[in-house]
């Protein structure tokens, strides 16, 4: 009987699952880097990135070590801990500061205190070739703004809004302060409903470890009746009670005209903002809307201001931050006329102030 040859099956290919597609793409991710015994390790997430870029950073700037040392010291290329120490800048990971006192700031600090009766002034140098309205500024209030929250007594803190101050709060560094209160002088809503994106209280809840209180309102509502009536609601009376007695008060400074911050952030309509030029406004503090002698406007724009009332700064400090051209006419305004009692700003700006 003839032998027949068996007959050899067919081996059936296995079907690749998701997981061992994804472990061969991986093994061959291995192979392409000369390692083919393991797979490709998982990126980074970005905690362990900064992790190592603020390690990186306090070797650079701190433990005074080159690029080529933290390469082998951290076991990576120098291209790597070059990118590394650039992210601890601009991570905001790393904070320069001057400890030099600079005579010509010095002078002019002393010289804004006398002239207009101030209780605080910081003056900051100027980068002529900078158009930053933020440069400096925003540092020197943080530093600020950061000793006050260190002070153990108890106290209420009042905030403001605008971009030197949003500016000033992200350069803080995380700190508990279970302490204070923190208080919004004003909402966050804008004419069409949306949020500003300069309100500082909501900043701030991602550095400071304290009781925050917003303000829940629009910045500017309908009428004087749809205010009296939104003030008398039990959230936003507290919140109006507690801003009253805030101790120190940080608030940025906007200038009335063609680039009015209330005008470009949507709080207010370019008819309005003409209406407030030529009824004499040249500055505004929350959404409060002053003339050159720094006396809040009697009109029918301020009568729908939803914000706290400013704080009188002969009982509380009141500090503003702000620089800059567009800003001296709103800024020589509010030192005069006795708005705020403390000014952080920059070398030119308190040249023109004094002049």
């Amino acid at each position: 009987m003839p032998c027949r040859r068996r007959k050899r099956k067919g081996r059936r290919r296995p079907r690749l699952t998701h997981r061992r597609t994804d472990a061969m793409t991986m093994r061959i991710e291995g192979n392409r880097k000369g390692n083919p015994r393991t797979m490709a390790k998982p990126r980074q997430d970005d905690t362990q990135r900064l992790d190592d870029a603020a390690r990186a950073g306090w070797l650079y700037y701190v433990a005074g070590r080159t690029q080529d040392d933290i390469a082998r010291q951290l076991g990576i290329s120098r291209q790597s801990a070059q990118r590394l120490v650039s992210l601890s800048v601009s991570a905001g990971l790393v904070k320069v500061r001057i400890d030099h006192p600079i005579a010509a700031c010095l002078d002019l600090a002393q010289a804004l205190r006398t002239r207009f009766g101030l209780r605080l002034a910081d003056v900051v140098p100027t980068d002529p070739s900078s158009g930053s309205t933020t440069l400096g500024v925003a540092l020197a209030g943080s530093a600020e703004l950061a000793r006050r929250l260190a002070d153990p007594e108890p106290g209420i803190i009042a905030m403001g809004t605008g971009r030197t101050l949003k500016a000033a709060v992200e350069q803080l560094s995380p700190i508990g302060c279970p302490q204070h209160r923190i208080v919004s002088l004003t909402g966050n809503i804008t004419l069409d409903g949306s949020a500003s994106v300069f309100n500082v209280i909501f900043s701030m809840a991602d550095k400071v470890a304290a009781p925050l209180f917003p303000m829940p309102l629009p910045v500017v509502v309908s009428s004087p009746q749809e205010r009296a009536l939104l003030h008398q609601q039990k959230v936003v009376a507290r919140t109006l009670s507690l801003a009253a007695k805030a101790n120190v008060t940080f608030v940025g400074i906007g200038e009335i005209g063609p680039g009015a911050p209330l005008m470009k952030d949507r709080f207010i309509s370019p008819e309005e903002c003409d209406e407030l030029v030529r009824l004499g406004g040249v500055g505004e503090i929350v959404g409060w809307v002053f003339d050159a002698a720094g006396a809040i406007l009697d009109c029918p724009y301020n009568e729908r201001v939803a914000s706290a009332p400013l704080p009188p700064a002969d009982r509380s400090d009141v500090i503003a931050l702000a620089m800059g051209p567009a800003k001296l006419a709103a800024l020589a305004a509010a030192v005069q006329g006795g708005l705020v009692s403390g000014l952080i700003t920059d070398e030119a700006t308190a040249e023109a102030l004094l002049a």
